[in-house]
């Protein structure tokens, strides 16, 4: 047996309940505080940090997106080996070249420990392999991977331009009816990023702008659920937007959330019901046949919105490290007229497959 193999196994095996559930740190009677809320969460039950963004050279557009995931194994006792996998670590990073119509995308694994994969509690640093993601000193960040079986890599500097912004009630993002189904959810939006992005051997001067999310949990989706669709758009005058929905089977919606904050800094939490999400065109997966609404139009407080995908696939296979089949990728921000206002990453999770937590 592989080692990445015995990594899934383990990783399904916590998910299924079968080893011991971790203490809960999804506190949502405590304040978030930072640094130290940069950084993991040793007690939850899944945790990521998810940067995407939009990258520019002349005339051609890029999207990117970095995504470090923590999971505990469950594997405890004063007994157990230092070379016990008590928690693992993974990353998904991917390029979608829009004028090649091309995504590039893959994947890491490896149990925490031994320098090779690491998740610091103090502050955002996460390393799988080659692949890193740490908030360096003065809260930039710096993001770092490479594969060369896909033909990508990026090494960007990623820079504030706005306070943290804190989803939901004080950082709690509800994302279903029963209590305790919440998130610990924070954001930076409007990350001004430059630095290199190298595509089958050649490296380009790029800049854009990024979103980061982090998030923790320890029963994010309802028993119903069978995964959800998510926005993260900077709009071009300096604002941000996300929304989402938790959607069943069928196709209807457990529970709606999300924000927008205006360039001018006022800030608009979404409760649920106030954002509906219709879907518009649609695309067929050659690979996986799943269907997945490459258009919406996205109703909330803030406006009506229409989201359109730049690149139609963008869906990634990750079943050797989450499990997933899931789609997440560069789209445009446009109002019901058609004008653009911005752009950002739309995810559709639980179309190949129920998506598990």
């Amino acid at each position: 047996m592989t080692s990445r193999r015995a990594f899934a196994i383990a990783l399904l095996a916590a998910r299924a309940g079968t080893l011991a559930a971790p203490a809960s740190s999804a506190d949502t009677g405590s304040e978030l505080r930072f640094p130290a809320d940069f950084g993991a969460h040793r007690g939850s039950g899944v945790e990521w940090w998810y940067l995407t963004g939009a990258l520019d050279a002349a005339a051609r557009t890029w999207g990117f997106q970095i995504t470090f995931f923590r999971v505990p194994t469950g594997v405890t006792g004063a007994d157990a080996s230092r070379f016990a996998a008590r928690e693992l670590v993974f990353a998904h990073a991917a390029v979608s070249d829009l004028e090649a119509r091309r995504l590039r995308h893959d994947q890491r694994i490896a149990r925490s420990g031994f320098a090779i994969a690491e998740a610091a509690v103090s502050d955002t640093d996460l390393v799988v392999g080659d692949w890193r993601l740490t908030r360096e000193r003065g809260g930039g960040y710096r993001a770092r991977a490479a594969s060369g079986s896909a033909g990508f890599a990026f090494d960007l500097a990623l820079t504030p331009t706005q306070p943290l912004l804190l989803q939901g009630a004080g950082g709690v993002s509800r994302k279903g009816p029963r209590p305790g189904q919440t998130s610990r959810y924070y954001s930076e939006p409007q990350l001004a990023a430059r630095g290199t992005l190298a595509v089958e051997g050649r490296s380009i001067d790029v800049a854009g702008r990024a979103w980061l999310d982090h998030e923790w949990s320890d029963a994010y989706l309802d028993p119903n659920a069978a995964g959800w669709d998510w926005i993260g758009m900077n709009l071009d005058d300096g604002s941000a937007l996300m929304a989402f929905r938790i959607r069943r089977g069928d196709g209807s919606t457990v529970w709606t959330g999300g924000s927008f904050r205006a360039k001018d800094g006022a800030t608009r939490d979404f409760a649920d019901g106030e954002v509906v999400f219709t879907p518009g065109r649609t695309w067929t997966s050659p690979a996986s046949s799943a269907r997945y609404p490459v258009e919406w139009q996205v109703a909330t407080p803030a406006g009506r919105f229409q989201v359109r995908a730049l690149l139609d696939d963008q869906e990634l296979d990750s079943r050797v490290s989450t499990g997933a089949i899931y789609w997440e990728g560069l789209s445009l921000l446009e109002d019901v007229r058609g004008t653009r206002l911005g752009r950002g990453y739309l995810e559709m999770t639980g179309y190949a497959s129920r998506l598990v937590l």
